[in-house]
């Protein structure tokens, strides 16, 4: 990535697995079979002044402030300028719950009882309008709309704000709270969804995804300035890649075309070699055509002696936006540890994929760049290369 060195100092995190990062990564150890990934025991209390302030704010925008809030936390005094703090934050969906609860409002109770909090809380930018106005940053406040490919999106273009000297600290990431009932009929009636209840990334099992919530937040600076601040470093931001299939709506180009143009672009933005990457944190949803087209471009990106390749998604399942966010707080935390977490779910290899190193224990490795990818509806692909300090 061209320009300044773009660092990573603080992590936040949110999934069913477990809230806050310690948590969610020892969940991701965890195989939770074919239970819900919803957030049942989220409460949004902790991260609001009052009950009125939570209940004006969407369940998704609730998972932002309070990834977000734990990622500055853990950063510690900025001492930056607010106008040089930008946000760069983003969702797949938005407010789905605000906006079907208002609905049957409006059908049952009349159009005078839909509430006049109805747009603020249902816009897919109110998650990164909250933060800016909850922490005063001041900067470029955007948000990234690309199905599942948001998170990666919206932490590449917020490293690229910090490389670029525009700001000196920009919050990221991304979050999703669409498991309302028309929200996942949907998606079960597309055939989209899992009906065995679990997710198997690769594995000739696999049969759909399991639809999860989340968020993930990622606190990007400037290097020189936390190293001069005394910041604890944990990673660095070294490229990102952003194509687009431009096929189908749903449905991958045939043979991965546009992911291996991602993945390429990718490596060529940190100067990298396939070879230099030391694992690949997949997209790995478990539905059939994805996990397919992801392994033959892996595969011909990386050829028959690949990196290892995980995909967290057995255990997260898939959290659309925020899928990216949590796969990247979940290579931050490999990198600090030296262990890949296993695809949870898979057990038997799909022999109509290519062959690719799939990581089915905890395995121990040394640090090196990862590669994190995220591909989604509307043929959006989004890679992002995260190193160790070093």
């Amino acid at each position: 990535m061209d320009g300044r060195r773009v660092a990573i100092t603080g992590l936040g995190v949110l999934a069913r697995c477990g809230t806050g990062v310690d948590a969610f990564w020892d969940g991701l150890f965890v195989d939770p079979g074919d239970a819900s990934r919803a957030i049942d025991d989220f409460d949004p209390a902790p991260w609001f002044d009052n009950v009125k302030e939570s209940r004006r704010t969407d369940r998704f925008a609730q998972f932002a402030l309070a990834a977000a809030q734990m990622a500055i936390d853990q950063a510690g005094e900025l001492d930056i300028d607010p106008r040089r703090r930008g946000v760069i934050y983003g969702t797949g969906v938005g407010g789905l719950n605000t906006l079907e609860e208002q609905i049957l409002t409006f059908h049952t109770k009349g159009p005078r009882k839909v509430s006049p909090f109805l747009v603020p809380m249902m816009m897919a930018n109110a998650g990164a309008a909250a933060i800016s106005m909850r922490h005063g940053w001041q900067g470029p406040c955007e948000t990234v709309v690309t199905a599942c490919a948001t998170g990666a999106h919206s932490i590449g273009a917020a490293a690229r704000l910090v490389a670029a000297g525009r700001c000196d600290a920009v919050l990221t990431g991304s979050s999703e709270a669409a498991m309302t009932p028309v929200g996942i009929q949907g998606f079960a009636n597309m055939t989209a969804l899992s009906t065995s209840g679990f997710s198997r990334p690769f594995d000739v099992r696999r049969d759909g995804f399991v639809i999860a919530e989340g968020a993930g937040a990622l606190l990007l600076e400037d290097w020189e300035h936390a190293e001069a601040r005394g910041a604890t470093i944990m990673a660095e931001v070294l490229g990102a890649g952003d194509t687009a299939d431009a096929h189908h709506i749903t449905a991958p180009s045939p043979g991965g075309t546009g992911a291996i143009a991602c993945m390429e672009q990718a490596l060529e933005d940190a100067g990298l070699t396939p070879a230099d990457i030391g694992q690949i944190n997949a997209h790995g949803t478990s539905t059939p055509r994805n996990d397919e087209a992801e392994a033959e471009a892996i595969a011909k990106v990386f050829g028959a002696d690949g990196p290892p390749v995980t995909s967290i998604k057995g255990v997260t399942g898939h959290s659309l936006g925020a899928a990216g966010s949590l796969e990247a707080v979940a290579v931050v935390q490999s990198l600090l540890t030296g262990v890949i977490p296993p695809t949870i779910g898979y057990a038997e290899r799909d022999p109509d994929l290519a062959a690719i190193d799939i990581v089915t224990e905890a395995r121990s490795w040394t640090p090196a760049p990862a590669l994190s990818n995220s591909f989604g509806f509307g043929g959006h692909n989004g890679c992002i290369i995260i190193g160790p300090n070093l």
